[in-house]
């Protein structure tokens, strides 16, 4: 095992479930050690331990569960889900678009992505770059960098920009200018891009995934010149992902298990986020148990290989469903290695309990997030061993053909059709956006993409009436719904299209303005 991945997971390992520090430097963090600045970050080893902190952070699965909820439950695609009304209060609010800007998922998202930039910085201003080592860590923390303000100016718009570490005089930031926070992101990964210093994989099949690499790199340049509309220019640096030989899809019938600690790093695994098995060390994760099946409601079939332990949140919507009927149909290769429905549920032996029923659930399950027996460690309630993915080499590909369509190039069918083709569909001759955002829609589903692209294709408003109900199945597969608010409360509001600055950190910085309607 190679220095900087053993300090990866020794870091990982030390790392608490939940971030929470204090908002008062939301934006600063201050560094707790024996080490000053002065006197650390000196050598190969120190960069490294640096570099090993911002994986530590940004792998936190207390941080990417806030991330991961924040995106999935805003989305058109999930049901809120558990065990029923009332089972996780900011969950419902999420889901149904009643939240205000003191739900802690936006303060926890908002504190992690400031974490990371945090940490990044200190090496940006403290690693010299004299070896090919330091070299590396500088340019692996130039995309971290770049990632959490991806994330931060997709959603909040206008995020206070640090690219350096703060002087006490300079907390107190105000809203960032979104030309010069892109700008920034855009720099920080043509640089390091540029670098030659980054990590890239042997081929395919080297399962490197788990570290910053040349083409991650490059696939999150792409995705920012899309996000900003820049279309011309993010097919060069898409294409040259695709060029590269360094990814391919996994073939049709191991789609079931893109996501399984069976397949982690896997030949199309752009960046993961990387877990141990040991006893000793693994904590519960409340992002695995919350994101498995209700399944103390539920009969599960003996050697079923299903984890019985989880609390059932973001079940998919129908509609989602029907759209990969519409395309695939009810017996589609893809659909059936994505999600199951309450009569394939039953064929393959489980149950739910006569007692029981599931709230929030429209009678569909996920099936390619599943939770198996062996991807928790034994002895540790909820210590799930298993990598989170963070990209995909098919977002690539989708990403690709968008760019191709709005910038006029001429390969969209082709990058479309590989992904229609592991899903067993037949190829098109034409691809249009809409055929990107159907594609990217059911192959992404629950990877946490689909709610920012709703906000940038400008289709959110579609959530209007998000919230107004929700669904129950019952054990005999009957679906009933209830209503829940109205719709002047619940729903996508136009003061949606931009999520609010977190409410503490508006209480501690006097020159952030909240964003329209909050």
């Amino acid at each position: 095992m190679n220095t900087i991945l053993k300090n990866i997971l020794l870091s990982l390992l030390a790392a608490a479930v939940f971030s929470l520090v204090s908002c008062e430097n939301m934006l600063d963090n201050e560094q707790h050690g024996a080490y000053t600045p002065e006197g650390f970050y000196k050598t190969d080893e120190e960069a490294e331990q640096a570099l090993a902190a911002v994986y530590a952070y940004y792998s936190n699965s207390g941080n990417l569960y806030n991330i991961y909820f924040l995106k999935n439950l805003l989305s058109d695609d999930f049901w809120c889900g558990g065990g029923g009304r009332g089972d996780n209060a900011p969950n419902e609010q999420l889901n149904e678009y009643t939240f205000n800007a003191d739900h802690p998922y936006l303060s926890g998202a908002f504190q992690s992505f400031y974490g990371v930039i945090y940490r990044a910085n200190l090496i940006l201003e403290n690693v010299s770059g004299a070896t090919p080592v330091q070299l590396r860590t500088i340019a692996e923390a130039k995309v971290f960098r770049a990632l959490a303000y991806i994330d931060l100016i997709s959603m909040w718009g206008t995020p206070p920009l640090v690219d350096h570490i703060l002087a006490p005089d300079e907390y107190q930031q105000p809203n960032g200018d979104p030309a010069a926070l892109w700008v920034l992101v855009e720099n920080d990964l043509t640089e390091a891009i540029s670098s030659n210093a980054l990590h890239e994989k042997a081929g395919a099949n080297d399962n490197s995934s788990y570290r910053i690499t040349k083409q991650f790199a490059q696939a999150l340049l792409g995705k920012v010149y899309i996000f900003q509309e820049k279309f011309a220019d993010a097919i060069p640096v898409l294409d040259q992902v695709v060029a590269s030989g360094k990814y391919e899809l996994l073939s049709g019938n191991l789609y079931e298990n893109i996501l399984q600690y069976t397949h982690e790093n896997n030949s199309e695994s752009l960046f993961e986020c990387n877990y141990l098995s040991d006893p000793q060390n693994t904590t519960m994760s409340l992002f695995a148990l919350m994101t498995g099946w209700r399944t103390d409601y539920m009969t599960l079939p003996a050697g079923s290989g299903i984890f019985n332990g989880t609390w059932g949140f973001c079940n998919p919507q129908k509609e989602l469903y029907d759209a990969f009927v519409s395309t695939e149909g009810v017996n589609g290769l893809r659909l059936t290695q994505t999600m199951i429905n309450y009569e394939q549920f039953t064929a393959k032996g489980f149950a739910i309990n006569s007692s029981n029923s599931l709230y929030s659930c429209e009678g569909y399950l996920m099936w390619k997030s599943r939770k198996a027996n062996d991807e928790f460690v034994e002895g540790v309630f909820g210590g799930s061993h298993n990598n989170i993915r963070i990209m995909r080499y098919p977002e690539v590909l989708l990403l690709a053909a968008e760019a191709h369509i709005k910038g006029g190039g001429a390969q969209a069918a082709t990058y479309v059709n590989q992904v229609r083709a592991r899903a067993g569909l037949p190829p098109k001759g034409n691809v249009s956006m809409e055929d990107v955002m159907l594609e990217k829609r059911l192959e992404l589903c629950g990877e946490s993409v689909r709610f920012q692209d709703m906000l940038r294709w400008r289709i959110a408003d579609k959530m209007s009436a998000q919230g107004t109900q929700t669904p129950t199945l019952l054990p005999n597969g009957t679906v009933t719904y209830a209503q829940l608010n109205s719709a002047s409360v619940a729903g996508f509001k136009e003061r949606h299209w931009l999520l609010p600055f977190p409410q503490a950190e508006l209480t501690n910085n006097p020159n952030i303005t909240q964003n329209p309607g909050w």
